[in-house]
């Protein structure tokens, strides 16, 4: 669990013009699965045009991103590979199987990485909270919305990275601190994007919003207002469509 947080960490506040992008699948039986993205490819080139000599520190941590297999290996193969398994809880054990990471290259160049929560039910976004008291996850809140294989409520309201507020919170940092992190989050991220797919072909679709578009049949595409989550309050534009409920129908 630490791997994750402290990799998502560095690539929170170490880089400038990164790229999240993630992905909902949502199955028949209620389950879904998560895989999120973080592209730093940019800001890679952009860091190693830095001062070499200052950035040591830096460097040996973005060394722990390229020892990450380059395939899904299960946060439990990592951890008793590398000698830190601290836990024979099955239900904790369970979960650290679903949970993948791999790094990603482009040319033999480090570009990022990614991380995989397999076919996740509610109960199991419930235990990823137990198995760190001090430490969460950068869960995408759209995997927590309401489905039951068939019909999705989106609550608009949670549209935002709470995930990242948790993460500063659990750091340690005051709400003061926090709201500042928030702030360089604009500049640091060039977009942040979901897209939620569907094994079944959408029926309808009940409600709208700006940031929410059909891409085809089977997925919706959700592309966030950076300047409307970050910015300060004077200067974000109203949204024209903003109903707090999107209903998602699947055959």
């Amino acid at each position: 669990m630490k791997k994750i947080l402290f990799l998502f960490v560095i690539s929170l506040f170490a880089l400038q013009s990164c790229s999240i992008n993630s992905e909902v699948i949502y199955h028949k039986d209620s389950a879904s699965t998560t895989m999120m993205d973080i592209d730093m490819k940019e800001a890679m080139a952009m860091f190693k045009s830095m001062i070499p000599d200052s950035a040591k520190n830096d460097k040996k941590e973005f060394g722990e991103l390229e020892k990450l297999p380059r395939t899904w290996t299960s946060l439990y193969e990592l951890e008793k590979k590398e000698g830190k398994l601290k836990t024979d809880n099955p239900d904790s054990i369970r979960i650290m199987k679903k949970v993948f990471m791999k790094s990603n290259f482009d040319n033999d160049e480090l570009a990022g990485f990614s991380m995989k929560m397999d076919h996740f039910t509610k109960a199991d976004y419930t235990a990823v909270g137990k198995l760190s008291k001090n430490e969460q996850l950068p869960i995408d809140q759209l995997a927590m919305n309401s489905w039951d294989g068939k019909t999705l409520t989106i609550d608009t309201e949670k549209l935002g990275l709470n995930g990242i507020k948790e993460i500063l919170a659990d750091k340690g940092i005051s709400d003061e601190k926090a709201e500042m992190s928030m702030g360089t989050l604009k500049m640091m991220y060039k977009n942040i994007g979901t897209t939620l797919k569907f094994e079944n072909k959408i029926k309808s679709i009940t409600g709208k919003h700006d940031w929410i578009t059909k891409a085809d049949d089977y997925s919706i595409r959700i592309n966030y207002d950076l300047d409307y989550l970050f910015g300060e309050e004077k200067d974000k534009k109203p949204l024209k469509n903003a109903d707090k409920k999107i209903v998602i129908v699947t055959e």
